[in-house]
C-alpha cells in the first residue's frame, strides 16, 4: 500500500516569506527602537518610533514580496504559454525533447520514448512543465500568499520590541529591548532551521549575529546624534 510523503521543499514558499518577515520585523524595529532610545528620547518617542516602524515595515514587506513573487509568477506563466504553443504546433519535437530528457537521466532510449508518450497522453503540458521547466504546483509562485505571510510575520516580529518598551523600566529600556529581541531571534532561527531540516545551531546563529550587528550600529548612531544634538 503506498504511503504518503511530505517533503520539506513543499514549505519553501511560505517558510522563506515567513522567516524573512519575522526576522525583519524583529531586527529592523528593535534596531530602530534601540537607536532612538540611545539618543536619550522619552519613552513616548521610542514607542511612536516602534509603532511607525511596525506599520511601515509590514506594508513595505507585503509590497516587496508581492512585486518580487509576481515577477517570478509572470516568468513561470510566460514559459508555460510558450510551452503550450510549442505543444500545439510541434508535438513530435516536444515528444523528442521529453524523451531526450529521460535518456539523459539514465532511462533506456526505447523506454524513455514510451514514458514520454504515455505522460504526454495524460497531460503533455504538466509533463513538460515538471521535467523540462522544473515547475510544479507545490512550488509555484504565489504572490498574495507570500505578501500576506511577510506582512503578518513582520508585524508579529515587530511586536516583540514594542511590548518590551511597554513593560521595561525606562532606565533599562535599551537593554530590555535588545535582550528580548535577541532571544526571539534565537528561537526564530532555530525554529526555521528545524522546520526546513537545517542545522538548528547554524540557523539560530546566523539571524542572531545579524541582529546584534544591526542593533549595535543603530545604538552607535543614536548615541552620536543624541550627543551632538544635546
Amino acid at each position: 500500500m503506498p504511503h504518503g510523503e511530505r517533503h520539506r521543499s513543499e514549505r519553501i514558499g511560505w517558510l522563506r516569506a515567513a522567516v524573512l518577515g519575522a526576522n525583519d520585523g524583529i531586527v529592523s524595529t528593535a534596531s530602530l527602537v534601540v537607536g532612538v532610545a540611545a539618543a536619550a528620547s522619552a519613552r513616548q518617542d521610542v514607542l511612536i518610533a516602534g509603532v511607525a516602524g511596525l506599520v511601515a515595515g509590514a506594508l513595505s514587506m507585503a509590497a516587496g514580496e508581492y512585486v518580487s513573487v509576481s515577477s517570478q509568477a509572470d516568468t513561470e506563466q510566460a514559459d508555460l504559454k510558450r510551452e503550450r504553443h510549442e505543444l500545439a504546433t510541434e508535438p513530435q519535437a516536444e515528444e523528442d525533447e521529453l524523451t531526450s530528457i529521460y535518456v539523459r537521466r539514465g532511462v533506456e532510449p526505447g523506454l524513455a520514448r514510451i514514458v514520454a508518450r504515455q505522460l504526454m497522453a495524460k497531460g503533455a503540458l504538466a509533463a513538460h512543465a515538471r521535467d523540462e521547466l522544473g515547475l510544479t504546483e507545490e512550488l509555484a509562485a504565489r504572490p498574495l500568499q507570500a505578501a500576506l505571510a511577510s506582512a503578518a510575520t513582520f508585524a508579529v516580529g515587530a511586536a516583540v520590541p514594542i511590548l518590551a518598551i511597554l513593560v521595561a523600566p525606562f532606565s533599562a529600556l535599551t537593554a530590555t529591548v535588545a535582550a528580548a529581541s535577541l532571544v526571539c531571534l534565537v528561537v526564530l532561527g532555530a525554529t526555521a532551521a528545524f522546520v526546513g531540516g537545517a542545522p538548528i545551531l547554524v540557523g539560530a546563529a546566523r539571524v542572531t549575529i545579524w541582529g546584534v550587528v544591526a542593533m549595535l550600529a543603530t545604538a552607535a548612531v543614536g548615541n552620536l546624534f543624541g550627543t551632538v544634538v544635546g
